[in-house]
């Protein structure tokens, strides 16, 4: 059987996953150090134990509207080929066994801007878990 894992989390009511061996981290809210003149999607800047990591909230990355008032997001830290990145999530879920079979590619019902960061959907018992593709997402705009 090719079960895969996945670090699941939550961005405005939709399921999303990471591959479990993409990910570096998941850590509660961290203070950022804001960046000048930066893409909207940079939150800013986190120090975690010396590194300093890029905050990219996933929220503007998606074109989904701002995380409510007085709510803090948490942070999935990922490797990238460019380094760590830290996408700022609204909540983390479990890790996730699936089996490859269930696997499926983009729904058609999603939006361009969400289609274009996710490599597919698993289908799962009342919901899909939507695959995030790590290095598209993590990516500044050039």
């Amino acid at each position: 059987m090719a079960d895969r894992q996945f670090c699941t989390f939550y961005i405005d009511g939709h399921y999303l996953g990471i591959d479990v061996v993409e990910v570096q981290e998941v850590i509660r809210y961290q203070a950022m150090t804001p960046v000048p003149l930066a893409a909207p999607e940079v939150s800013g800047l986190i120090n975690l134990r010396g590194q300093i990591v890029t905050a990219l909230d996933l929220r503007q990355r998606f074109g989904m509207p701002e995380r409510p008032e007085g709510t803090l997001p948490m942070n999935v830290v990922v490797r990238t080929n460019d380094g760590s990145v830290s996408l700022l999530v609204d909540e983390i879920g479990d890790v996730l066994d699936v089996d490859d079979r269930t696997f499926e590619r983009p729904p058609e019902t999603l939006d361009a801007a969400t289609r274009r960061l996710v490599r597919g959907a698993y289908k799962l018992d009342g919901q899909l878990l939507l695959v995030l593709e790590t290095d598209r997402a993590a990516a500044l705009a050039a």
